[in-house]
């Protein structure tokens, strides 16, 4: 290709940064990143928002290359015959190629009274209008935290941390992903926090009201505040435009994680499904996944074959509050290990975790290209081979 190339970027979160500062190792690329907000939020500190120790959002200006044009509007469909996309204001952004990184949302989980009675904690302005409700709750309202996840396990122990009574109703099993060692460190540091945990074949939320929440073994729990943790979802734009998807709304791609129906459209972070095998929804995986997607649309633009990802996760870190937290180990498939780090420790651990995915999508804004991710995964290969013959695109 010669002359200028057009790359536009939908989502401004860890990959969708991490892409578009890439893209400009090279000076014949404008890259234009669309984001609804004009700052970026750092969704690994909402539950921090919500308990007041952070406002979970960081300048642009201090992780977007200088050459990224920012533009702050949301897309509303992509063409992708015409290499264009919609923008909720009207105006149609032409492109050459587009990495879509639209993220994850709260999901909708089906369950009667959740739209009406309880507060996600997926993005911003629910995690500002939940600590709004917080904040004007008396102190001894009770609060019930829905969901095990880490998100869940972490909005519990920070609103436990600050004197507050919250049940965390885990459904199945509290930390599915953590090894069982792992998962009764997060046990016993939230019974010291003073959080009542339920899990269990009982423990599945089956009704929320304005103030209880039923499960399915009967019992109905009082809740001031129903906190909804449980599960993410994919905003609709790829199969709203056409894609294939898989059966959450993830674009489905092949391994260098251009999109299976046209590979001027390249996907990544929690919105990509490659060969239908998504990596976990995760700040890691979306920093690799970001730096690979832009790699991808770099070697299309210098007439080279794109590379298969083949980068993996080795750890989930997990905060019990400001003073304690389990850094969990993983093998490179990422399952969990037998080994983590816990208390102040893990707490340490997990900060400065945060605070280095931050630093890679500066040092990546100042020096594109220099974005390096050690951990490859080794049983992808199998994976993959155990899936031909499968379809699993919808449209």
């Amino acid at each position: 290709m010669t002359g200028n190339t057009k790359v536009v970027v939908i989502g401004g979160g860890y990959a969708g940064v991490m892409a578009a500062d890439r893209l400009t190792q090279r000076d014949d690329v404008t890259v234009t990143l669309v984001n609804p907000r004009p700052t970026f939020v750092e969704r690994v500190r909402l539950h921090q928002l919500v308990g007041g120790s952070d406002d979970a959002v960081v300048d642009y200006r201090e992780i977007l290359a200088e050459g990224v044009r920012l533009v702050v509007d949301t897309v509303t469909r992509i063409d992708a015959a015409g290499r264009s996309v919609t923008l909720e204001t009207g105006d149609p952004l032409e492109y050459d190629y587009l990495i879509y990184a639209v993220g994850s949302v709260s999901a909708d989980p089906g369950v009667p009274g959740v739209a009406e009675f309880a507060y996600p904690l997926a993005g911003l302005e629910e995690a500002r209008r939940l600590r709004s409700v917080v904040d004007g709750a008396p102190a001894t309202a009770s609060v019930t935290v829905v969901g095990g996840g880490p998100l869940g396990i972490e909005t519990a122990a920070e609103l436990a941390e600050l004197g507050r009574t919250v049940t965390l109703v885990c459904g199945e099993q509290l930390g599915p992903y953590l090894h069982p060692r792992g998962r009764r460190s997060v046990a016993k540091g939230l019974s010291e926090l003073g959080v009542t945990v339920l899990d269990g074949p009982g423990a599945k939320v089956t009704t929320v009201t304005r103030d209880a929440v039923r499960l399915s073994d009967g019992r109905e729990l009082p809740s001031t505040v129903t906190i909804w943790t449980a599960g993410f979802g994919v905003p609709a734009l790829a199969g709203r435009s056409g894609l294939s998807t898989d059966v959450l709304g993830r674009l489905l791609t092949d391994e260098t994680l251009t999109s299976v129906d046209d590979e001027r459209i390249v996907a990544t972070g929690d919105a990509a499904a490659p060969s239908g095998l998504p990596l976990r929804m995760s700040c890691q995986a979306a920093l690799p996944l970001g730096s690979h997607a832009a790699d991808t649309v770099l070697s299309r633009i210098a007439g080279e074959r794109p590379a298969d990802f083949s980068k993996g996760i080795a750890a989930m870190c997990v905060s019990l509050g400001r003073r304690a937290g389990i850094f969990q180990l993983a093998h490179r498939n990422d399952t969990a290990t037998r080994l983590h780090l816990s208390g102040r420790l893990g707490a340490k651990l997990k900060e400065s975790t945060c605070k280095s995915t931050i630093k890679q999508l500066a040092d990546e804004a100042r020096k594109p290209g220099s974005h390096t991710w050690p951990v490859k995964d080794a049983k992808r290969r199998q994976l993959l081979q155990g899936k031909r013959g499968e379809a699993p695109a919808t449209r």
